[in-house]
């Protein structure tokens, strides 16, 4: 670890090196000078020393002595700084950054710069508050409003200051033209759950309306309206959302098929609960959604009716959940002889779906078992959805 970082230092620190022999040999004669551009000065031969002796502390403070704050050597502290955050040393980078800042002779340019690096480095230290305050110093700041605001937004959804990030998304928006709106829909669902989870049931409905506003197309808004809706006993409310799905995103309907039929069943409504599901399989061919109509069959017409049912349906769409389910309600109808050979499909199609995951990331590829608005990978909204495919939907 100390060669490693002795050689990162060095590939800084020799430029530096040579223009300090520069600069000294401006002051002695023609003949000389030649010979002072290639000498490297005592303190940095010391500072080396120190490194190799494993003193790195002792080393950092010499080199910063050095490094006298001009047009010259800005680029070569900021590198340093860099490099040791990269490193994951960030007291010492936050050091050399500080002292970078506290320096009057830096250009503004320059200042915003160190500025800007100094709040990565508190970002990386996990110390929030500093950084804010440093960012929204900057978000004024061309060229660094952009990425300042893009550290807010993210120092905001860590906090979970829902209103914040809001603020932040817009100024964005404006500065930048990008699309925010999905994503501020999402952070008013936010607001929504917390009202809901305190009984503020109105306020709750309050920013699910304000996500739907933002975006039309929020399957999460809907589905929490939904949720609330069903809690409080009313029924026809929460099968009007749950419905809106099919609008906004299919890809999320494994999600609202349990919920939309309770609300079904509740309403007295099984028909056409049937016929809203015969609707979407033929549309979509989830396998979710066949499965629970396979249910519903099954309760009226008995296992057989079920079975032809999803042996009809694997003919068309081949799926290991949908086998599974299959020789589950077969195990039931045959002889010995033939319950052994399904006992041992059933084990293969168990050992198939036990560790297989449901979710999906379409940014980065993260995969799970439970559903994630924001993604743990990437952090990226929205991206997360149902496996789709043999082993999945």
């Amino acid at each position: 670890m100390v060669i490693e970082l002795t050689l990162s230092l060095l590939f800084l620190l020799l430029p530096v090196a040579f223009y300090t022999g520069w600069l000294s040999g401006r002051k002695n004669n023609a003949a000389r000078r030649e010979k002072k551009l290639f000498e490297i000065p005592p303190d940095y031969l010391k500072g080396l020393n120190y490194l190799l002796n494993e003193q790195p502390d002792k080393a950092i403070e010499l080199f910063i002595q050095m490094l006298e704050v001009d047009s010259e050597t800005v680029e070569t502290h900021l590198a340093l700084g860099s490099l040791f955050r990269r490193r994951g040393e960030v007291d010492r980078a936050i050091r050399i950054h500080q002292n970078l800042i506290a320096r009057p002779s830096l250009t503004q340019s320059q200042r915003t710069q160190a500025l800007y690096e100094l709040g990565e480095d508190y970002m990386r230290a996990g110390l929030l508050d500093r950084a804010e305050a440093l960012f929204r110093e900057l978000i004024e700041a061309s060229p660094h409003s952009e990425v300042a605001l893009r550290q807010l937004i993210d120092i905001y959804q860590q906090e979970k200051d829902w209103a914040k990030a809001i603020e932040m998304a817009r100024l964005l928006s404006m500065k930048t033209g990008d699309n925010m709106q999905s994503i501020i829909s999402q952070y008013y669902c936010e607001m929504a759950e917390t009202a809901f989870h305190l009984g503020e049931i109105g306020a709750g409905h309050k920013w699910l309306k304000r996500a739907l506003a933002s975006d039309r197309n929020c399957v999460r808004a809907s589905l929490l309206e939904g949720q609330s809706e069903q809690r409080n006993g009313n029924d026809k409310a929460a099968l009007k959302a749950y419905l809106r799905i099919e609008q906004q995103d299919t890809d999320y309907l494994p999600e609202v098929v349990t919920p939309l039929i309770e609300c079904y069943r509740t309403l007295g409504k099984m028909n056409e609960a049937k016929e809203y599901l015969i609707h979407l399989i033929k549309e979509y061919g989830s396998i979710t959604i066949m499965l629970k109509l396979a249910e519903l069959i099954r309760s009226d017409d008995g296992d057989e009716a079920a079975i032809d049912f999803i042996t009809e349906h694997l003919r068309l769409r081949p799926s290991v959940r949908g086998m599974d389910r299959l020789i589950n309600l077969n195990l039931a109808h045959v002889k010995d002889s033939v319950r052994d050979k399904l006992l041992v499909l059933k084990e293969v199609t168990t050992q198939l779906l036990v560790n297989k995951p449901v979710y999906k990331c379409r940014s980065c590829g993260f995969s799970g078992k439970s559903m994630h608005w924001q993604c743990p990978g990437c952090r990226q909204w929205n991206s997360v959805k149902p496996i789709q495919g043999v082993e999945g939907e």
